[in-house]
């Protein structure tokens, strides 16, 4: 399953909004700088995000865009269905609920291989919170902090 970038940049954006957003509004301008996204797509995806109501926006000298619940309660797995429709690796007639399907779907052994991937896949999503990955980045963020200080350190001494 491969994502496209619409998946990978929101996600990043709505990251970057939970860090920097708990005070004050952030701008798309600040977001699309910090993730080195462009402006026009990242207002295509909070416009979807918005639509969803993921993110709320506000308008004015102090506008932007701040998250609409708490990170704690927004799965991954739903942002990235707002973003990219459905998830499934393979979507196989014999794994979904759709009446029309493959002929062969009840003696299809594969279909088994298919519904245990596309169900890991919800699984993993649905259960990783976009809480947990904004701890992640503000860690990552301090790990790169001191990295630079150490290297200025370094440069620095004799």
């Amino acid at each position: 399953m491969k994502l496209s970038t619409r998946a990978r940049y929101g996600l990043r954006a709505l990251i970057d909004l939970g860090v920097y957003s708990e005070n004050e509004a952030v701008s798309i301008q600040s977001i699309a700088d910090r993730q080195n996204i462009s402006d026009s797509y990242l207002e295509q995806l909070m416009a979807r995000l918005k639509k969803a109501g993921l993110v709320t926006s506000s308008r004015g000298v102090q506008g932007g865009y701040r998250l609409s619940r708490p990170a704690g309660e927004i799965s991954v797995g739903e942002v990235l269905r707002v973003l990219e429709g459905g998830l499934d690796a393979v979507v196989c007639p014999g794994t979904t609920d759709q009446t029309e399907g493959c002929q062969e779907s009840d003696f299809c052994v594969t279909k088994l291989v298919w519904k245990r991937i596309n169900d890991g896949i919800n699984e993993a999503v649905d259960t990783l919170m976009l809480d947990q990955l904004i701890r992640e980045s503000r860690i990552a963020e301090e790990n790169r902090g001191q990295n630079k200080t150490d290297e200025t350190r370094r440069a620095c001494t004799p």
